[in-house]
């Protein structure tokens, strides 16, 4: 498998902005999916935003328009651009990245979490 390091996570006060990162290392050839889920206070897991490859972006409801999904594919980074965050955002966040190893085989990983609070 193919580590990922999420970061970014903070406390942060309502109306802010956050950029989380999630770096892949080892022989990547490419990505082909990706995506940003977080897990609220007591509650399951939910997607945020993914990226595929020759499809569409696909963002929760609850971020349309306040969040944006990129990536740099040169340093293998996905990003989650998060702006107008509010209490409910508080979570702790986990990115997923599927893809090619150089040998060819597929790999399919997720980062540690990153926590984000949104509190004043």
């Amino acid at each position: 498998q193919v580590p990922l390091v999420a970061s970014g996570g903070c406390l942060v006060q309502p109306g802010g902005s956050l950029r989380l990162s999630c770096a892949a290392s080892g022989r990547l050839v490419s990505m082909s999916f990706m995506g940003w889920y977080r897990q609220p206070p007591g509650k399951q897991r939910e997607l945020v935003a993914i990226f595929r490859i020759g499809s569409s972006t696909t963002y929760a409801d609850s971020a349309k328009g306040r969040f944006t999904i990129s990536r740099d594919n040169a340093k293998n980074t996905v990003y989650l651009q998060m702006n107008s965050l509010k209490s409910e955002d508080t979570a702790v966040y986990y990115c997923n990245i599927q893809g090619r190893l150089a040998d060819g085989k597929f790999f399919d990983s997720w980062g540690q979490g990153t926590q984000v609070t949104v509190s004043s």
